[in-house]
């Protein structure tokens, strides 16, 4: 269970916060993965505004933001966890638009799913930056569906029906957003007939560090069925190589017992660990879409190339033959090809290290707070282009 937050709960000042404070929003605070860390880093540039967001853990997130006032939705008294949250799904819509920043005139949100329906003041200005448009109500509705038992799906169909209308709704209240990638704002302008800019996510490139590479795979995930960690278990199988998985979520058990005498299941390890698996690692498999792929990234900080699915984020962060190799998405027997024989000591970990510094956490920061000065001194003069996608 989630504990309450513990850190300063006490409320920010009721008159109106300039732009130098803005009120900072995510969709929940439970544990440290590429968008909590990217949000991390968004805190940074403003280390005086509050955050507010819809369920926080002090210890999921190792005490990250335990220094910050942090203010949460009704839903915090239910104590869920990580393990427990999407249960709450329905109630997400109406609990983020309690949240009370109606007193700022400057919101800058971090969401992929409910943080951008927050309601301001008619007279504030919303920045989001928008890792996807929520994947459920969206381009993964049908999978969402087919993952429940299928009693339940009439009851998830109409939910997420609910939310989908909601979620165009919440779109329209956001001033400006801001997508993780040329692929996040084609989604952008597809479902929510919204224009976007692009800044891409901050790696904490200088974490790493390359090393003689061993003979093993990595994969590192949360273990639900759209990481595709399934299909990347089943080529490493096919090609007879070791791989190593780090992660944990609700597929973990079923993966163990169909791969557990072929894969490496180590759970959820520490930063130094797996900068230390990175480092050491053949090359690592995302065989999923992502939308920018923080993981990706964060191997090629280690030097180590990237076998990836020749979709999404990965076309603008790898380069096939360069930094890694592209196969296309599903094609298990592709990717078995590419851990079986491709030349991975034929790569450049140097050229591969100075590609990923381009995504460094410096970089993002002074592209982040330009922009949002740039939307800001803008103020209500902001058009904001609608497009029927129906």
């Amino acid at each position: 269970m989630a504990p309450l937050a513990t850190g300063s709960r006490a409320r920010p000042d009721q008159g109106t916060i300039g732009a130098s404070t803005p009120a900072l929003v995510h969709d929940y605070l439970l544990v440290m993965r590429g968008a909590e860390r990217t949000f991390a880093a968004m805190a940074d540039c403003w280390p005086e505004s509050p955050i507010y967001t819809l369920l926080y853990d002090r210890g999921g997130t190792g005490g990250q933001f335990a220094d910050r006032t942090v203010e949460t939705s009704y839903l915090q008294r239910l104590g869920i966890g990580q393990s427990g949250f999407r249960r709450l799904l329905p109630l997400f819509p109406r609990a983020v638009e309690s949240l009370d920043v109606q007193h700022h005139d400057l919101i800058v949100s971090s969401s992929s799913a409910f943080a951008h329906g927050v309601r301001k003041h008619p007279d504030a200005v919303h920045v989001c930056y928008c890792y996807t448009p929520f994947r459920y109500a969206w381009h993964e509705w049908a999978r969402g569906i087919e993952e429940v038992p299928r009693p339940l799906r009439p009851a998830l169909r109409e939910s997420l029906r609910h939310l989908r209308r909601w979620d165009l709704a919440a779109s329209r209240r956001v001033d400006h957003y801001i997508a993780i990638s040329e692929f996040t704002r084609q989604r952008i302008a597809s479902f929510w007939g919204r224009d976007s800019s692009v800044i891409y996510p901050p790696v904490e490139t200088k974490r790493f560090y390359s090393a003689e590479p061993e003979d093993y795979f990595l994969v590192t995930a949360e273990l639900v069925r759209h990481k595709l960690v399934e299909q990347t278990c089943e080529a490493a199988r096919r090609a007879a190589v070791p791989l190593k998985v780090v992660g944990h979520g609700p597929d973990l058990q079923r993966l163990q017992e169909l791969y557990g005498e072929t894969v490496e299941f180590l759970g959820r390890v520490d930063d130094e660990e797996l900068t230390d698996l990175y480092a050491r690692a053949r090359a690592v498999v995302v065989a999923n879409v992502e939308e920018f792929g923080i993981v990706a990234v964060e191997a090629q900080a280690a030097g180590r190339p990237v076998i990836t699915a020749d979709e999404g984020g990965a076309r603008e962060t790898v380069i096939d033959g360069v930094t890694g190799v592209h196969v296309p998405l599903g094609d298990v027997d592709g990717f078995a090809e590419a851990m079986r024989y491709t030349d991975f000591d034929g790569f450049d970990s140097d050229l591969i290290q100075s590609h990923a510094a381009r995504f460094s956490e410096a970089a993002f920061k002074e592209r982040l707070t330009t922009e949002v000065d740039r939307i800001a001194s803008l103020g209500r003069r902001i058009t904001r282009p609608l497009v029927s996608t129906f």
